[in-house]
């Protein structure tokens, strides 16, 4: 079944003295659902303005963007809004967390702003069990400054989940973190994905590409290239495969 889908899409922005930038140049694919695409490219290929509207963030100059088959062009502010709330996840590489509020209740947060009808006990329910399924139960209670960079994300990734979405979307995920830590993202990402949830993750980084099973990489607003991947790599097997460090955990004990 297809999710989405792009048809001839433009994205052109216009800058002072009428000067024009053609981030988007007539990009055309379809998604199913289920898939893990990464889309890959060099700085300025367009890949961040593609998702943006993937991610109904931004709108095409023209071109049509299909999600499950309705055009997103003929949807309202509202409309727009909802399927942002409840269709699509959001993950992105500064995390995004308040910082004065606990991982749990950063979590809360997009159910707070749009409750669906939920009891604030529900809310608490989702939180935590979107908690469970990053592996922080047990940091609930803590603040991002009490938390390193993979656990942020992992909160991060959290947060977008508890809303249950069918699509994530995230951005640069692993682009603030050591390789040790992307990779535990990566294992996250691929557990989601084997369990059905369809992923769009932009990169830069190919070893991290390597992870999906589709890889679409684009140039100066264009795709050049779109294969699916039968040698996906494995998290939990290259993370394996890096040398052990010594580390103090965080009372300061050697690990």
């Amino acid at each position: 079944m297809s999710v989405l889908k792009l048809e001839d899409l433009h994205k052109i922005y216009t800058l002072g003295r009428g000067l024009q930038v053609h981030a988007l140049r007539g990009i055309s694919l379809s998604l199913q659902e289920g898939e893990f695409v990464a889309i890959m490219g060099p700085s300025g290929s367009g890949k961040s303005t593609l998702m943006n509207v993937l991610g109904c963030l931004d709108r095409p100059s023209r071109g049509r963007y299909l999600l499950d088959g309705r055009d997103v062009a003929q949807l309202s502010r509202d409309e727009l809004a909802e399927v942002r709330n409840h269709k699509l996840g959001f993950v992105f590489q500064s995390f995004n967390l308040l910082s004065r509020t606990s991982a749990l209740e950063n979590i809360e947060l997009p159910l707070m702003y749009d409750k669906g009808g939920l009891s604030m006990r529900e809310i608490r329910e989702r939180a935590m069990e979107a908690l469970r399924r990053v592996g922080l139960e047990d940091r609930a209670d803590h603040h991002p400054s009490q938390l390193s960079g993979g656990q942020q994300q992992r909160v991060a990734i959290a947060r977008s989940l508890v809303s249950r979405p069918t699509v994530l979307l995230a951005d640069e995920p692993t682009g603030n973190l050591d390789t040790r830590t992307g990779l535990e993202i990566m294992e996250i990402f691929q557990e989601l994905n084997d369990r059905g949830m369809t992923l769009i993750m932009v990169t830069h980084e190919p070893e991290i590409g390597r992870f999906a099973k589709r890889r679409i990489v684009m140039r100066d607003g264009r795709t050049v290239t779109d294969e699916s991947t039968a040698d996906r790599a494995n998290a939990r097997e290259e993370k394996n495969k890096l040398p052990v460090l010594v580390e103090e955990d965080e009372e300061g004990v050697l690990t």
